[in-house]
C-alpha cells in the first residue's frame, strides 16, 4: 500500500495496463513529448515509444474518430482530451458513433475505448475551460461515465474502464490531481456502476461525486462534532447509476442532500432527486435539497469564481435546513 497523488495513480495505472496488454495505446494532445498538460503521461513516450503514445493535432473530432476506428478493429485506445470543455468539439463522434455502433450493428462490433478528460472550476481558467458538462454524456445510452474521487478509486476504475468492451468517459476534476491517498500495490478493477457508502450515518444522507465527494466528507466530519450523523454516498459512476445504494441510504436516514459541481438546473442532482422520490418518498422526513454551482458562466475573478462554486459552507447550511424541516433538530 503506497500513498500517492491522484495524478500518480492515473499514470501508474496507464503504465500497468500498457504492460499487461499490447493492444492498449494512448493518444491525445501533447501527451507524448510534452508528457501531458497535467503530466499524467510523464515518461510513457520514452518507455513505450510513439507507436503506443501518440501525439495528435488539436482536432478533437478527428482523433476521437480515429480512436473509435481503432477500437472497432480490436485495439483499446485511451484518449486524453485536454479538458472536458474541448470534448464538445467531438460530440458527434462520441454521441453518434462511439455510443451507437454496438447497438446499430446488432452487437457485431464493440468500441472498447476510454476518453479521459478533466473538468471543474476553481483554477481561474475562465468560463470556457472550467465547466462540468458530464450531464451531456450521462444522458446517452451506450456510454459509461465514471467520476472517481480518490487515488485508489481512480486506479481501480481506470483499470475497469480500459478492460471494458464499451466506450467509457472517465472524468477527472482538476482540483483532485494533487490530492493524496493510499493505493493498493495490486489494484483490483472496480465494479462499474457501483456507488460507495464512504461514511455511515443515521440523520441525513449526503450524495456527491468527484470533488464534491471530498467536500461531503469534510462536511460530515464537521457535522459530527455538533452531534449530527451524516451518511456519505460517493456515486463514482454516473452511468450506469447505482440507484439501489442511494435509495437504501435515504431510507435509513430519512433525509437527503445532493452536492454537485455542475449547474442545478437539469443537473445530475435532478436525476438523483427523482430517483429518491421514486424509491424512497415514503421514508422522507423533509424535501430533498440540492447544492450546486451558480447558474452563470464561471467568472475568471477568483473571489467571484469561489462565490459561484458550491462550498462546504453552502452544504452545511443545506444539511441544517433539511434537518430543521424534519422537526428532529
Amino acid at each position: 500500500m503506497a500513498t500517492v497523488t491522484y495524478r500518480q495513480a492515473l499514470r501508474d495505472t496507464l503504465r500497468a495496463e500498457m504492460l499487461r496488454d499490447e493492444d492498449v495505446f494512448l493518444m491525445g494532445e501533447e501527451i507524448g513529448v510534452f508528457e501531458g498538460s497535467y503530466k499524467i503521461t510523464e515518461g510513457l513516450l520514452k518507455e513505450f515509444g510513439p507507436r503506443r503514445v501518440r501525439d495528435t493535432p488539436i482536432a478533437e473530432e478527428g482523433f476521437v474518430g480515429a480512436a473509435i476506428g481503432a477500437a472497432m478493429l480490436g485495439l483499446r485506445p485511451v484518449v486524453e482530451i485536454m479538458t472536458i470543455n474541448f470534448s464538445l468539439l467531438a460530440l458527434d463522434q462520441i454521441v453518434n458513433h462511439a455510443a451507437k455502433i454496438y447497438g446499430m450493428f446488432g452487437g457485431q462490433c464493440s468500441v472498447p475505448m476510454v476518453i479521459r478528460t478533466p473538468g471543474g472550476g476553481g483554477q481561474q481558467l475562465g468560463a470556457t475551460h472550467s465547466q462540468n458538462v458530464e450531464l451531456f454524456y450521462s444522458f446517452i445510452p451506450g456510454l459509461k461515465v465514471l467520476a472517481p474521487s480518490t487515488p485508489a478509486e481512480a486506479s481501480a476504475m481506470l483499470k475497469a474502464a480500459i478492460r471494458d468492451d464499451d466506450p467509457v468517459l472517465f472524468l477527472e476534476n482538476l482540483a483532485l490531481y494533487n490530492t493524496k491517498g493510499e493505493v493498493p500495490d495490486d489494484v483490483t478493477p472496480a465494479e462499474i456502476g457501483r456507488a460507495a457508502v464512504t461514511r455511515e450515518g443515521t440523520d441525513v444522507t449526503i450524495i456527491a461525486y468527484s470533488r464534491m465527494a471530498h467536500v461531503a466528507a469534510e462536511v460530515a466530519e464537521k457535522l459530527a462534532a455538533d452531534g449530527v450523523s451524516a451518511e456519505v454516498v460517493d456515486l463514482r459512476s454516473l452511468r450506469p447509476l447505482d440507484r439501489e445504494t442511494v435509495v437504501a441510504s435515504v431510507r435509513r436516514t430519512g433525509c437527503a442532500v445532493i452536492a454537485e459541481d455542475d449547474w442545478l438546473t437539469y443537473g445530475i442532482g435532478a436525476e438523483i432527486a427523482a430517483t429518491i422520490q421514486e424509491g424512497a418518498f415514503d421514508w422522507l422526513d423533509a424535501p430533498v435539497r440540492r447544492v450546486a454551482m451558480a447558474e452563470v458562466p464561471l467568472p475568471y475573478s477568483k473571489p467571484l469564481e469561489l462565490a459561484a462554486l458550491p462550498s462546504a459552507e453552502s452544504l452545511v447550511t443545506a444539511v441544517r435546513d433539511t434537518l430543521a424541516a424534519t422537526g428532529r433538530r
